[in-house]
């Protein structure tokens, strides 16, 4: 690999207000992005905007007592940095954190990033194939920029995830609690619970590994779930200013009510507002339910991509594994774009509408025959009409063969060198590396299971001959 950072002519500093790509989110998909231009010769100017005040996303986000991660750690890293030194099985938040960080040093990403910073608007420029985000400065009286400015950019890359806005429960008289409410993605470490009567408001996996923890300091912790928690059954009927009143008019005093009540998951990139070529917003664009192709394009969007983004979130397996193979998707797809420019041009790229339109009736096809679609089973996978938005419908490897190679055919391209884009018909690059690794070595294990089953069974079998004879 060239060194990554010697690219001569790009303004690294915060002066600039231009940059070929510009990439929202520092989490894990933003991360996986700049990297993935850097590594593939993309170049370094690329700016990155991130809300909080570190990189990792919802690992910098979720600090609550307990959290760590579901899946085999080796799994939960990139396989281009394996990472030796896990210390746990399932990691925890604050290990994972530093994994990143470390990540983010070693490819000097920190001078892209610009923390504390929202994203208010995005707006497609037709007569210059520009995008020209609208960004605030928070939380600084003297913010460089004062306290709104603008970055015009080539391609647009959401990298915001579908676990960054806190849902709270629509529940009669939440504000009227006098006590300590705090969201689990908000977890307020300043506030004490030891020896205080503590109620948690739902029992996901969040309040699977809250209520452990809170357990040890807290004086008392119910938990308010459904019929299959036997703890408090009861549905909630309101939240008074001392606790939570349940049928039949039981109340509960507390001190300080937990909302692990999760987050606005099938509003994709909320509250940002985003409007494509046609001047229509991405929000109203997807008032019946969010949908992209392959979960990373929409159509009269152009130069544009998300990932972790609509039906591209699983039930199984590392997220990584996903957000790698669209992360080297949509490089390819900004490489196009950097090189028309770079010629002069300003190439647009679109997914076609019958296209998308055609991949996601296919998948809603395979997930309405999944359990996710069952009608007695409410999940954050689906929007309020029972439409599955989060969730992929397949492993992950027919996705990584899906997002491995790009048919110039499926998008609609014009401005200078599109002719050449069309005549290549299509561009291809090998899968994510870690899967076809762990393939490798399960096949390995069971050569080497085999030989030494049928090894035993021949040593076995002279000894018993032996013993036989003697």
């Amino acid at each position: 690999m060239s060194n990554p950072n010697s690219i001569p002519g790009v303004d690294y500093g915060r002066n600039t207000n231009r940059a070929d790509v510009l990439i929202i989110g520092a989490g894990i998909s933003g991360l996986t992005t700049a990297i993935e231009m850097i590594r593939k010769g993309n170049g370094r100017n690329f700016i990155i905007v991130e809300r909080g005040n570190q990189v990792g996303g919802t690992w910098n986000d979720q600090r609550y007592p307990g959290c760590c991660c579901d899946v085999w750690s080796h799994l939960y890293s990139f396989s281009f940095e394996p990472n030796p030194n896990w210390t746990r099985e399932y990691p925890g938040q604050e290990e994972i954190l530093d994994y990143l960080i470390g990540v983010a040093h070693k490819y000097q990403l920190y001078r892209h990033i610009r923390f504390n910073t929202s994203v208010e608007e995005a707006r497609w420029d037709d007569s210059s194939n520009t995008w020209h985000t609208k960004l605030m400065r928070l939380g600084s009286k003297d913010a460089e920029f004062g306290e709104e400015y603008t970055i015009t950019s080539n391609f647009l890359v959401s990298a915001v995830g579908q676990l960054n806005v806190p849902k709270f429960p629509d529940i009669k008289g939440l504000d009227s609690f006098q006590g300590k409410p705090m969201h689990s993605a908000r977890w307020d470490w300043d506030y004490d619970i030891r020896d205080k009567k503590v109620g948690i408001i739902g029992n996901g996996a969040t309040a699977a590994q809250i209520i452990p923890e809170v357990a040890k300091r807290a004086y008392e912790r119910p938990t308010f779930a459904r019929e299959n928690v036997l703890l408090e059954t009861a549905a909630i009927q309101k939240i008074t200013p001392n606790g939570v009143i349940v049928d039949g008019e039981k109340e509960h005093e507390f001190d300080v009510l937990i909302l692990a009540t999760g987050f606005k998951t099938t509003q994709f990139m909320y509250p940002i507002k985003i409007y494509g070529a046609d001047g229509k917003s991405i929000e109203d664009r997807w008032s019946s339910g969010a949908s992209a192709y392959l979960g990373m394009t929409i159509p009269s969007m152009p130069n544009f991509s998300m990932l972790y983004g609509p039906n591209t979130n699983l039930g199984h397996n590392s997220i990584i594994l996903m957000i790698e193979a669209q992360a080297m998707y949509i490089n390819a797809l900004i490489k196009k774009v950097i090189g028309a420019r770079d010629i002069g041009g300003s190439l647009r790229i679109e997914p076609k509408l019958h296209v998308m339109e055609q991949y996601n009736k296919e998948i809603q096809a395979r997930l309405s025959k999944s359990a996710f679609a069952d009608p007695n089973c409410n999940s954050w996978y689906k929007n309020e009409e029972g439409l599955i938005t989060n969730n992929w419908s397949d492993a992950v490897i027919p996705y990584q063969i899906k997002t491995s190679s790009i048919h110039w055919d499926e998008f609609d391209i014009s401005g200078k060198g599109a002719d050449d884009v069309k005549q290549e018909g299509m561009t291809s690059w090998p899968r994510v590396v870690e899967e076809t690794q762990v393939s490798n070595k399960m096949i390995l294990a069971g050569l080497i299971a085999t030989a030494g089953v049928a090894t035993v069974g021949i040593l076995f079998r002279g000894s018993l001959k032996s013993a036989l004879r003697h």
